[in-house]
């Protein structure tokens, strides 16, 4: 007698599904590039409470000393993906056709595939566009986080070794690490910025924060070089505005016109320095089963998780043209 009970190694959805799961983790991005939150089992919004700083005051003698309140705030992360992917293959197919289940093989690539670029694409929106204020400087302790690249003479809106220094001295003065900055910038960036290769800048061609370079991203990212302490990564899948910003930046105001890309400036030395938080309420699940009324095995996956904003002062953003180089 044979039985699901005792045949398991021969059902062809049990084994597919498995072969999904081993896969589905490889291509995400880095959890480096986040602070993933793991005290959130339950709930849609997690509120994190968030602490100023203290300040000292000259003390005399025989006078009282003011009592100053600390300031106090919250950070909200929200589960707000749901994300999918289905599909079949039917007996007939698996009669009738050859090399099936390399194509089923294949198919399970190419979701895997599309829930790593749903995810990164997820978390460059959130860092370039919705973390920080559109057509706002977002300036911390005096200094822009958020500009437009200098237009020029041309108008081309290229991003110049200014911009680099300019968001170096942003963060140093907002009192983050040295260590962990890293750029996510346009491939038509890399393009401006290998023209700068024969100038006399110092370009080190080899990471600083190896940390970065693991899994999918390392295969899908290139490292170009380190520029004034920036490691810069290229992306594909960086956010373009689909309003037009005026910001005003050293004086100069410019205006990024519909479909201008957000570059990505963070710090990912560890969690306390990460621009953003994430969590996982479902983390990629794939589910076979047999439909026997309709002659053919199925597979669905499924995953939630949410992104966050919990440091503003170590992200920063430069918007510049999506073709000019």
């Amino acid at each position: 007698m044979q039985l699901t009970s005792n045949t398991a190694a021969f059902i062809e959805a049990q084994q597919y599904s498995q072969f999904i799961l081993a896969n589905l983790h490889d291509g995400l991005l880095p959890s480096t590039f986040y602070r993933n939150v793991s005290d959130f089992p339950a709930g849609t919004t997690l509120n994190i409470k968030v602490v100023g700083a203290a300040t000292v005051q000259d003390v005399e003698e025989d006078k009282a000393v003011t009592y100053n309140p600390i300031d106090t705030s919250t950070v909200t992360l929200a589960i707000t993906d749901y994300i999918g992917d289905a599909w079949y293959v039917s007996d007939v197919l698996r009669q009738d056709g050859a090399q099936i289940e390399q194509l089923m093989a294949m198919r399970g690539v190419e979701s895997t595939r599309a829930i790593q670029e749903d995810f990164e694409s997820k978390f460059l929106k959130v860092a370039g566009i919705t973390a920080q204020t559109a057509g706002n400087k977002n300036a911390i302790n005096g200094f822009d986080h958020r500009w437009v690249a200098d237009a020029g003479a041309d108008n081309s809106y290229k991003m110049g070794l200014s911009d680099f220094i300019d968001m170096k001295l942003a963060f140093d003065k907002a009192n983050v690490p040295q260590a962990g900055r890293i750029v996510l910038v346009d491939p038509v960036v890399e393009a401006t910025l290998n023209k700068l290769a024969g100038a006399t800048v110092s370009m080190d061609r080899n990471p600083s924060f190896q940390g970065v370079l693991e899994n999918g991203f390392s295969r899908d990212h290139k490292f170009l070089f380190n520029l004034f302490g920036w490691d810069i990564y290229t992306s594909s899948r960086l956010p373009t505005i689909t309003a037009a910003e005026t910001i005003s930046h050293n004086g100069t105001s410019e205006t990024a016109p519909i479909g201008s890309v957000a570059n990505v400036f963070m710090n990912v030395l560890d969690d306390s320095t990460k621009p953003l938080m994430g969590a996982w309420r479902q983390m990629p699940k794939v589910e076979g089963d047999r439909n026997k009324d309709l002659a053919r095995d199925e597979f669905v996956t499924r995953a939630r998780y949410g992104f966050g904003r919990q440091r503003p002062e170590s992200l920063g953003v430069v918007l510049t043209s999506a073709s000019n180089y």
